[in-house]
């Protein structure tokens, strides 16, 4: 989740509705200006004992976040807080419950993205080896319970920790016991945004399934393959879910607009400070008369930062985050990208994409979304068939993508190799979740102390 740390009191007042679009349409950028961002959050625990360390203890996450300073990484305070870190591989930040995020750089190709994760990882571990700390990859912390798990000192995180169960039963599990990896990528037009949101909102149950990493809860199966994803079923219905109006004649950026402001508000940032105003309406605030602000009128900061509120499975900013990911290993890190850029940043395959989904009704992609948790690979896809073959489908058209796209390393290799471990979950029919329940029923005897052991970066 985004970190601010300093109020913008020289921003553009917004005095017109028409200001609201501005952040999108500043986002258009040329084919050759396209970037690929990657963010990617990972579990941290005690080597010794597989506890969740707390921000203040010695050798805890403050200890860690300084630690990696040595490699070129200039902390980010919050009040006297740590609370993340900023330097050329993008930024270093935490999760409410001490979960570890890189938020990388915006760069030009897979070769890029993957190296800076490999850097980042390195250097995790590195430290994570002089504090006793380890770093594990999946959807779900897999044994602890909230109560296990420690708060950090973010002002943010308070308030959306007070809000949530006010508005469902799981937002406590989404903050404090998930991880994802997400993918941000660029559009050239409004007309090219449409597209790309369409095509990744239809497809995002796909890569939920693909990257399926939450099979357990408290120690045992939960009945899923991505409890992550089924965690934000009963979120807050009023900033998750499929969007049906993305499908409608005319949607654009202004559409969008509406919809982000149905989203109620968290809070406003003043001051070095996050002022609680959760539950209260941005539409409010554009007249004067939010309640957190009597009298004050928004900054184009405070939309921004508003926009960063809303989780549905596919996201506008100035750019599209693909949401449905779980947590997972180096290979996968890299993976999600490779199939998001393969599927939206070559004309030819992005066609082929939409001529897939185009004919999905909106009841079909909702029960596709809705199946896809508990099912994973096996759900019924729209049309026939299961996701496991649609997934093969839709990885021959990324791969094509990728090809078209020709950006090669050193050695000639070109983007394609990226997909690899998504082809062989996709002809093993088996996401990673369902290799974990195997192992937890066989040679693990149903100790999940080994994950520990066997799936830690």
């Amino acid at each position: 989740m985004s970190t601010r740390t300093v109020s913008d009191h020289n921003d553009p007042i917004i005095e017109s509705r028409d200001q609201l679009a501005v952040p999108m349409s500043n986002g258009e950028k040329p084919k050759e200006r396209w970037r690929i961002g990657t963010e990617h959050e990972k579990f941290v625990y005690r080597t010794a004992d597989h506890r969740a360390p707390s921000y203040d203890e010695p050798g805890g996450i403050r200890d860690l976040l300084m630690a990696l300073t040595r490699f070129g990484w200039e902390p980010v305070y919050e009040g006297d807080k740590v609370i993340a870190l900023s330097g050329s591989d993008g930024a270093v930040s935490l999760e409410p419950a001490g979960q570890l995020e890189l938020s990388g750089a915006p760069l030009e190709n897979l070769h890029q993205t993957c190296a800076e994760t490999g850097r980042h990882l390195k250097q995790v571990k590195e430290i994570g080896a002089e504090l006793g700390l380890g770093f594990l990859g999946l959807g779900m912390w897999p044994d602890k319970t909230r109560a296990d798990l420690p708060r950090m000192p973010k002002g943010r995180y308070k308030i959306m920790l007070d809000h949530m169960p006010r508005v469902g039963t799981m937002g406590l599990d989404m903050m404090l016991r998930t991880c994802t990896i997400q993918t941000n990528l660029d559009y050239a037009s409004e007309a090219d945004m449409v597209q790309k949101f369409r095509v990744s909102l239809a497809l995002q149950p796909l890569a939920t399934a693909l990257f399926a990493a939450s099979p357990f809860t408290e120690g045992k199966p939960n009945g899923y393959m991505s409890y992550r994803s089924h965690i934000w079923t009963d979120t807050d219905p009023a900033r998750t879910g499929m969007l049906p109006f993305v499908f409608e004649d005319g949607f654009g950026y202004d559409r969008y607009v509406d919809y982000m402001l149905d989203v109620p508000m968290y809070f406003v940032f003043r001051d070095g400070q996050y002022i609680d105003a959760a539950g209260q309406s941005f539409r409010a605030f554009l007249k004067g008369e939010l309640p957190a602000l009597p009298g004050e009128l928004p900054r184009l900061s405070d939309w921004t930062d508003h926009l960063s509120t809303a989780f549905p499975e596919v996201r506008l900013k100035s750019f599209l985050e693909m949401r449905g990911a779980d947590g997972g290993p180096w290979n996968r890190i890299c993976a999600l990208p490779a199939l998001w850029v393969g599927l939206l940043y070559d004309q030819g395959a992005l066609d082929a994409a939409w001529d897939l989904v185009k004919g999905w009704s909106i009841a079909e992609q909702q029960a596709l979304r809705d199946a896809v948790p508990r099912e994973g690979l096996g759900a019924p896809a729209p049309g026939g068939g299961t996701v496991g073959d649609l997934a093969t489908r839709v990885l021959d058209i990324a791969a094509a993508g990728l090809a078209a796209r020709g950006e090669v390393n050193s050695m000639g290799d070109n983007e394609v190799g990226f997909l690899e471990p998504l082809r062989r979950i996709a002809a093993s029919g088996k996401a990673p979740a369902q290799d974990l329940l195997d192992r937890y029923e066989g040679p693990w005897g149903h100790d999940l102390s080994k994950i520990y052991d066997e799936l830690s970066f």
